[in-house]
């Protein structure tokens, strides 16, 4: 699958090593998810346009490649991608953040937005969609559906763990879309969850159960 990324860096797998462990606390936990988003963000953002401008050094002048001024903006699907936000926006201090809010029809199992909040230019930029897990796919592809409804052309989906069976979904419904994940783990148990992943992340990243 061309369009799914998974980061073999060393600095990468070590953090994710000491999140897996169920030992690893709250604060260091949510310390190192975002660790581990600002290290993606670095590399999914390779492709960003830039363009050559001539600037004044202290020594005399040069010319510099820029950022060409391309509008982003990070969506975190609540509640666990938020752990991810702060991450992303160390290295891209400038883009704007939207919100995901998602449940689960009990009779129709199917995703529903219960809130949604996004730049009102969302259609302008590219956007990362960020969760740090990315298990049946559901909620990721309906949140890829829901912002490509608003207009929405150039997405990219952000997960630290994923399961096949979350990255069969995603690119099966949404071919367009780049997936980049630090790790692709064996499968879903009975109860949905990654294994061996790393727990409930949104329950580990605020300390609830």
């Amino acid at each position: 699958m061309s369009n799914v990324h998974i980061f073999d860096h060393p600095l990468i797998q070590h953090k994710l090593a000491i999140i897996r462990r169920k030992e690893t606390g709250v604060k260091e936990f949510r310390e190192i998810v975002g660790e581990i988003a600002m290290l993606m963000c670095y590399d999914a953002t390779r492709d960003l346009n830039t363009v050559e401008v001539e600037i004044e050094t202290p020594v005399g002048k040069a010319t510099v490649r820029e950022l060409s001024g391309k509008k982003l903006a990070v969506v975190p699907i609540l509640r666990a991608g938020l752990g991810m936000v702060d991450g992303m926006l160390a290295l891209i201090p400038s883009a704007k953040v939207g919100h995901v809010g998602l449940y689960r029809d009990p009779e129709t199992l199917e995703p529903v937005d219960y809130y949604c909040k996004l730049p009102p230019d969302i259609e302008e930029r590219d956007v990362f969609i960020v969760d740090p897990m990315l298990a049946t796919g559901g909620s990721a592809s309906a949140a890829i559906g829901f912002l490509k409804q608003r207009g929405v052309k150039n997405l990219k989906l952000m997960c630290i763990i994923a399961a096949p069976e979350g990255v069969k979904r995603v690119t099966e419904d949404h071919p367009d879309v780049e997936v980049f994940c630090a790790a692709l783990d064996k499968q879903l148990n009975d109860h949905g969850y990654i294994v061996p992943g790393l727990g409930d992340a949104g329950d580990r990243i605020f300390g609830t159960k």
